[in-house]
């Protein structure tokens, strides 16, 4: 870690009162720190401000002065009266590079390198060079992470489970952003346009954000306005080519889609103001899947004069959107067209048209007491109201209560490092869809930190207390496989060593829990989908895990370009995961009938449920490449990365194994064995080139259902046929080229599936055939 030099300028004001007038920077950005301890030995101590000033008296000249900062190394100077002078503080070893910056794994600053855990990071220029519109778009480039229609899988830690849950934790400014109805992230509603960057954690990672972290935790920090104005402007246009097949296209007039996106911050003063506006809209390349989107976001913090080290901040986004769902095609041969038609009014049509409304409102408080003690105090109103105007019966409207705080402290100039916290959460869904239900969330957390001069180690525990409508049960926690004696709350484990093998060279290891309670869409949900029936299942348990690694990180540095080569091998393990299963799921309570007007007629009770289906596995080994800066004249950003996985299912059942499409097979639906992502952008006097890579196995396990039908009946028509057509690997590479003038204004011309390939990411799910968009972009 490349060490940091502390400038302070120390001004007497006058040699008879003996007091001094300081600021602390950060010399290698020249930026001011906050909330740095000041201390003359025997003497008085005081915190710099949120500029980094400070002032305090003397005693007598000369004085030993001891400066420390969290995540920055300390230094001692002393200071005499003889004469006023600018003192710059000596590093106390070589200077080391400190590569990027992160936050999510251990709640503060620190090192990418000197985590215990792997972490990827998505800069903003990569979702502006690649005309990104939303976040499952941008974490689909991370290695070993893989986006499925609304899921996320991160080391196919996840399969597809229709929308509903998620194993992926999703946080802005380090508050969970799942929703309370389907427990999923709505990912077009995360004001990507107003990140500083997402940090992609990978494994469970519940002690320090709970429940939903299980396979790994997705972490967006919004910009920080500084004295100085931002502004962004963009603006893109695309449109969709004509696929290779020409069944597919079902259009006379090609559709083409539109974004524009505005974001300004500036500190003035003591407030601090970030905004950001976004509008979208989209003809979609697949028929009556239409678009549109617009949404607000933003930040205001304040600063009081009278209350030093004290931070006010509220935060909100809302978002309202409008678009068509399409879910099951046609056929293989009609793959862009929804099965039934995409006339709404017909009984048969599967599409459907609703509208969603996403508001979130966050206020914090920050505050640094004069032992140096951060408090922190985070909450966050979070609604969704999605309604369907196409069924009526399948609407929602859902809240998120969220309240955090938390206490950290550093000792002997941050060797120790202390995060501890409460965190509670009420959700409350009114659904005709689900019913109406609530629950609640509590939980304790600790977690120690020791630093040495190479060796850096963590532990943590989490306590998770969860009741649903008022039933206990689901964190329970028995002592003992065969125990009756349990308490309500379920104990989280973490910990993770770090090791300076060289100045560059980093080894880690890490092991961590996780756990997952069920969404109320999986428990309670009961509908259908053109033809497809779900039914609920309000016995389902929460999902358990862990994760370990092990893991070296070697710096690389090639002119003036820093990077990381990071390897890593892993095993996840899971128990009781939700899947939804396809099976027989008639009460008992009900009569089995023959007659087709009866309430037991057997087809009526076929179909898909939430089960805790799965006992699994998956091991692997991941390596990856990222890293910025010029080699010679050029500019170059790299991310890429190859993993290798082995998802094994540990169920043995054998009529839960004829599930499989794949009998022979033991992998879990829904997974790979092998990932591939790369993307390299390069810049020269302002003219920019890159292309991205993304490359998968074939998927050999999903649901024998969809491709066998049942009873006579095609849930998705042709798709064991196309599935054996398309049984190779699955590669798609993006290209673009841009131009920047006086580096403020960019011109760009992106092609993403440059190559027309067809390609599914789950069954009945083709994607966007070839797609032209032309770029406008101002910068101040």
């Amino acid at each position: 870690m490349k060490q940091v030099l502390l400038l302070l300028f120390l001004i007497p004001i006058t040699l008879f009162s003996q007091e001094i007038v300081g600021t602390v920077l950060n010399v290698e950005t020249r930026e001011s720190i906050p909330f740095a301890q000041v201390k003359i030995v025997g003497g008085a101590q005081v915190l710099t401000d949120e500029n980094g000033t400070f002032s305090l008296k003397l005693d007598s000249f000369p004085a030993t002065c001891i400066i420390s900062a969290l995540d920055y190394y300390s230094d001692t100077i002393s200071i005499t009266s003889n004469r006023i002078e600018v003192i710059q503080l000596r590093p106390l070893g070589p200077i080391q590079d400190l590569g990027p910056v992160v936050v999510a794994a251990s709640r503060r600053k620190q090192s990418v390198q000197e985590l215990t855990i792997s972490l990827d990071i998505i800069k903003p220029e990569l979702i502006a060079n690649k005309g990104i519109t939303d976040l499952e778009q941008a974490v689909d480039q991370v290695p070993g992470a893989y986006a499925m229609d609304g899921q996320v899988s991160i080391r196919g830690g996840s399969g597809f489970t229709y929308g509903a849950g998620s194993r992926v934790l999703v946080l802005w400014n380090e508050i969970p952003l799942l929703s309370a109805d389907a427990g999923d992230a709505k990912w077009n509603s995360i004001p990507i346009e107003n990140v500083q960057q997402i940090e992609v954690i990978k494994g469970a990672s519940s002690v320090l954000y709970g429940s939903g972290a299980l396979n790994g935790m997705i972490s967006l920090i919004e910009r920080e306005p500084t004295e100085k104005a931002s502004l962004n402007v963009q603006v893109q246009g695309g449109i969709y080519d004509n696929p290779k097949r020409s069944t597919l296209k079902w259009w006379s007039k090609n559709p083409t889609f539109y974004q524009g996106d505005l974001t300004f911050a500036k500190q003035f003063g003591r407030f601090g103001v970030t905004l950001g506006a976004y509008g979208y809209t989209n003809d979609g390349y697949r028929q009556g899947e239409t678009e549109d989107r617009g949404r607000f976001n933003g930040t205001i913090s304040y600063r009081p004069k009278n209350i030093k080290n004290f931070k006010a901040s509220i935060g909100w986004n809302a978002q309202l959107q409008k678009a068509g769902n399409f879910i099951i095609w046609q056929s293989d041969t009609f793959a862009y067209q929804p099965f039934g038609g995409a006339d709404t009014s017909l009984a048969g049509s599967s599409l459907t048209y609703n509208r969603g409304v996403r508001v979130s409102i966050d206020p914090t408080v920050k505050y640094m007491d004069k032992f140096g003690n951060k408090h922190q105090l985070k909450g966050r109103l979070y609604f969704i109201d999605n309604k369907n105007y196409t069924n009526l019966s399948q609407s929602s409207k859902s809240e998120v209560w969220y309240g955090d705080y938390q206490f950290q402290r550093s000792w002997n100039n941050n060797s120790w490092v202390l995060t501890t916290g409460v965190t509670a959460i009420a959700n409350e869904v009114r659904s005709y869809l689900f019913g109406d239900h609530n629950s609640l969330n509590g939980a304790l957390y600790l977690q120690g930190e020791k630093n040495w001069k190479k060796v850096n180690i963590v532990a943590g525990v989490r306590g998770e207390y969860f009741q649903q409508d008022g039933r206990q049960g689901d964190s329970y926690y028995y002592f003992g496989k065969d125990s009756t004696t349990k308490i309500p709350i379920r104990p989280i484990i973490r910990a993770g060593i770090h090791y300076a093998v060289a100045k560059h060279t980093h080894l880690r290891a890490s092991f961590g829990q996780g756990v997952r309670y069920p969404s109320v869409a999986e428990r309670y949900t009961t509908t259908s989908v053109g033809g497809l029936l779900i039914f609920a299942n309000p016995n389902l348990k929460p999902e358990t895990g862990w994760a370990a690694e092990i893991g070296l990180k070697q710096g690389v540095k090639i002119g003036k370009w820093r990077g990381f080569v990071d390897v890593a091998g892993f095993i996840n393990h899971y128990d009781n995961m939700m899947e939804f299963t396809f099976g027989f799921y008639k009460p008992d309570s009900i009569p089995f009938s023959l007659n087709p007007n009866a309430p037991g007629y057997y087809k009526n009770w076929f179909g898909f449920r939430a089960q805790n289906a799965e006992s699994a596995e998956i091991t692997g080994a991941e390596i990856s490449i990222s890293g910025e800066g010029k080699i010679g004249p050029i500019s170059v950003l790299a991310l890429l990365g190859y993993t290798y996985m082995n998802p094994i299912s540990k169920n043995q059942d054998s009529v839960y194994r004829s599930s499989f499409s794949d009998t022979s097979s033991n992998i879990l639906k829904y997974r790979f064995n092998h990932l591939a992502k790369a993307d390299i952008q390069l810049e020269y006097k302002g003219i920019s080139i890159g292309g991205s890579m993304r490359l998968n196995s074939y998927m050999k396990n999903i649901d024998a259902i969809f491709e066998n039908g049942f009873l006579g009946q095609q849930i998705l028509p042709g798709l064991k046929d196309y599935r054996a057509e398309h049984k190779g690997v699955t590669i798609v590479f993006d290209a673009r080229i841009g131009y920047t003038y006086k580096e403020k204004y960019k011109v760009a011309f992106i092609v993403n599936n440059i190559a027309n390939a067809e390609y599914m990411t789950r069954p009945g799910d083709v994607q966007a055939p070839r797609t032209f968009m032309l770029q406008l972009s101002y910068k101040m």
